[in-house]
């Protein structure tokens, strides 16, 4: 039985970079980062969370998007987080909104032009 997800991969153009915003602006955790025969495994996660997130440089920007793939990511006050996004620079898409299935949700981008769905589950 699957139980959760280990990782997924998200395209930034500089690990270093990409490690600066995921730890310092998000207040994620790094979780691994290994260099090994010349290939960087670098991974972060939020505070706590299972599934962490490998970071990959790739030439073709958004590649995850562009096959129809996404990130969500679960909160428990999203007005709050928003605040701390946008305190930080993070270009947050629009103010939360109540979605049809009664979720309140937004999306953010990070610098590299990856989005996050933002969702705080209805109570």
């Amino acid at each position: 039985m699957i139980t959760h997800a280990h990782s997924m991969t998200i395209n930034v153009p500089d690990l270093d970079e990409g490690l600066r915003f995921y730890v310092d602006v998000l207040g994620w955790e790094k979780r691994q980062d290994t260099n090994e025969a010349g290939m960087r495994w670098l991974t972060v996660a939020p505070p706590g969370a299972q599934t962490a997130f490998a970071l990959t440089v790739s030439d073709t920007p958004n590649v995850s998007f562009s096959m129809g793939c996404g990130i969500s990511l679960i909160t428990d006050d999203i007005d709050a987080d928003v605040v701390l996004l946008e305190r930080e620079g993070v270009r947050v898409k629009a103010a939360p909104e109540t979605m049809p299935w009664g979720d309140r949700a937004t999306w953010f981008s990070d610098p590299f032009g990856n989005e996050f769905f933002l969702v705080q589950p209805a109570s």
